[in-house]
Parts: C-alpha cells; structure tokens; sequence
C-alpha cells in the first residue's frame, strides 16, 4: 500500500507541473479572485478540474465514465480535442474532427500492444479541421494496459506529448483505485459467503428437530416455528446489499431467538434495550446475529441452570453503541486473542474474527469489537457503529411476492 501511496504521489505531482504549463499559456492578471500569482490562479484551476474528473474514473473505464471526464481532461491540456479509448474502441471523444475515429484506432495497435506513447500525423482533407497531430498515451492497472488517453492539436509539441504523459499517469492512478474498489467489494461479497456457509448446521437441524416435535403435539406452534425458520433463513441467504439496517438485524435475530426458545425453553432468558434512534443506522450484512448465536452458545454451554443474555443498543451521538451479553461459561483470553488473529479457529458457527474483520474492513481499525471475558465470567460484546459512513448504505429490499 506504501508503494501505491507514493505512486499517487508521483502522479499528482506531474499534474501541479501541468498547471504551471497550462498557467503559462492561459494565466491572465484580471480576475485572480485573490488567489495570488496566475501561476498560483492556474494550479489551483488544474487541481480543480482534475478533482472534477477524478470521481467517474473511479467506476473504471467505460463510455459512461469516458464521457463523463472527456472534457476535464481536455480541460487539463488545452487541446483542440481529447479521447479516451479501451483496447478495441474509442469510449469518447470531445472537441473537434471526430472523423479521425477510425483513423486514431488504427494507429493505436502499437502503443497498446507495447504500452509506450507515441505522437503520429493525422491525415484529414477536411479544410475546416485543425487536427493534425495526435499524442497517444496508455492507461495502465498493473502493468496491463487498458486503453489510451489521445490528445489531438494542430501541431506537434513536445510539452503536450509529455503534459498528456503524466496526465495519462494520473488517470491510470484513478483506474487502479477503481480496481481496488471492485477488489475490495468481490472481497466483501466473499466474506458474506462464507458467512452464509458457517451458518452453524446444528442449529438449522435442531431447528427442523424441533419444529417437528411439535408437529403432532401443537400443529400451531409448529406453524409459527416454521415461518420463523423460514424467515430467519431467507434474510441470511438474500442476495441483495453488502449492508443492513440495525432494525432488519434486530429482526432476524428475533426469528433467531425464536427458535433457541422453543428448545430450550425457561433455561434462556433475553433482555432488549433497543433506542429507536438507532434503528436506522446502516451495519454490515449478518453483523450481529453471529454476535448473539455466540452469546447462546457460550451461555448455555456447560451449564444446567437459566442463562440470561441481554442485547443494547443506545445512541451514543455520531455511533450506536451495540452491547451483547451472556452470563456463561466465558473464554480464555489468551485464546480469544488468537481466535480473533485468525490463529485458532471457532468451535464452531460464524467466528468473531470473522466480524471483527469485517467491521475494521469497513470502518477502520478503531471500530473492532470490543470483548471482555475470562474463564466462568460471561462474555461481554461490545461494537461501535458509525451512524454516517461513506459508501455504507442499506440497499432496498426487493417486493416479495
């Protein structure tokens, strides 16, 4: 990651050298708005427009998101005409001769092929046209190339060819945070998985051996078990949305606890202190619930009499506070801590490491559980949820017939 910073480094820097050009040919002494020098002035409109293109370059490259910084970019050099290719079509072009499409694509085998830039003569018979040359510079992720950045002028010159160079640098700089995020995001979608494939089989067949115990003594009862069922598994196998709300996660764990009753019966007591609040604050998908079957599990293990578990949740200013506690046979610290660094794995059902990632994935190292436990002293769970993060949002549910 070291590495990558002081690449976005070396490409922003070009880009400050790129307005002092650009201030050079374009600056005028009127209408600085107090900004100083126009050299000052020009820099300051280099990084302004840069940071206007930034934002769709990072959804990658498409002729969405071509078009959409096409014109800063030719913003940033001051051609006549600018476009951004894929390594089989031109995604956009802006400014003027178009008609050099084809010709441009033609030309471009080499430089995609080999990932150098190149400056060549267009041929037009368009007396109108002010296109004459054309500077390709490749966009690169990784060492691959991906298309190329084609700035167009009336004349050959050395400054453009290497100014569309390091601006060419700049947007390969975006496209790898574009990768980075797509990574990051297969990556969540990956961990949901597998969340979805540690849902402890114990307690989905004693679930099912339960309910049909009732199915000849209290039909009923046996009915209202199997919707409960029925809708805890459809909420963790859906398919729509890396995040929830804390409310649709109260929810499942209430079809969850549902069916712990119903086996275990008076042995298991649950407290809820929930602040309405919070309810709305987003959270990653099956965030809690693992937290609570953990709670059971640790809290009924080993243990003949009532175990009593207590869920909070309060609204501490800027985050919601979510405290999840149980009265049971507790856990070695030591080995808790190597169960949380991925040296031990869980018993059983969805490890707390697995959360505890998920959450510092999401928000940032400060945002881990916080879990206090010894040997016969209960556990106590304690996570932070920021009420605003960006890029954490619940998706809306599909209607369900």
């Amino acid at each position: 990651m070291s590495g990558f910073l002081a690449g976005l480094c070396v490409a922003v820097l070009p880009l400050l050298a790129a307005g002092f050009w650009l201030g050079r040919r374009t600056a005028r002494p009127e209408n600085l708005g107090g900004l100083g020098t126009p050299v000052e002035h020009a820099t300051f409109q280099t990084l302004h427009t840069a940071s206007l293109a930034a934002p769709p370059l990072r959804a990658g490259l498409t002729e969405e998101t071509a078009r959409r910084s096409a014109r800063r970019l030719r913003t940033l050099l001051g051609t006549d005409a600018l476009c951004l290719t894929d390594q089989q079509q031109v995604l956009a072009w802006d400014g003027v001769g178009d008609h050099h499409r084809a010709e441009v694509m033609e030309r471009l085998a080499g430089a995609l092929e080999t990932g150098r830039g190149e400056a060549f003569r267009l041929t037009c018979d368009a007396p109108d046209c002010p296109l004459r040359w054309a500077v390709v510079a490749p966009l690169t992720v990784d060492d691959r190339v991906h298309g190329a950045l084609v700035a167009c002028a009336p004349r050959e010159s050395a400054v453009l060819v290497r100014a569309a160079g390091e601006v060419a640098r700049w947007v390969s700089v975006q496209l790898e945070l574009a990768d980075l995020d797509q990574s990051r995001t297969r990556l969540i979608e990956a961990e949901i998985k597998a969340l979805r494939a540690q849902i402890s089989p114990h307690f989905i067949f004693n679930s099912l051996a339960v309910i049909a115990s009732f199915v000849r003594t209290d039909p009923e009862r046996a009915r209202e078990l199997l919707l409960e069922f029925a809708d805890f598994t459809r909420y963790s196998f859906r398919r729509h949305g890396d995040f929830t709300t804390l409310a649709d996660e109260l929810h499942a764990i209430d079809h969850y606890l549902a069916l712990v009753r119903a086996r275990f019966g008076e042995r298991l007591s649950v407290t809820l202190q929930i602040a309405p609040e919070v309810l709305p604050v987003a959270l990653p998908f099956l965030c809690l619930q693992p937290l609570v079957e953990n709670a059971v599990k640790h809290g009924l293990e080993g243990k003949a009499d009532k175990s009593r578990i207590s869920i909070t949740a309060q609204d501490a200013g800027a985050e919601a506070l979510v405290v999840i506690e149980d009265d049971g046979t507790g856990m070695d610290p030591d080995l808790l801590r190597r169960i949380l660094a991925g040296e031990v794995s869980p018993s059983g059902g969805i490890g707390l490491s697995n959360v505890d990632d998920r959450l510092r994935q999401v928000y940032g190292d400060d945002y881990g559980l916080v879990i206090e436990t010894a040997v016969g002293a209960g556990m106590k769970i304690t996570a932070r949820l920021p009420k605003y993060q960006p890029g954490v949002h619940s998706a809306s549910r599909p209607s369900e017939s």
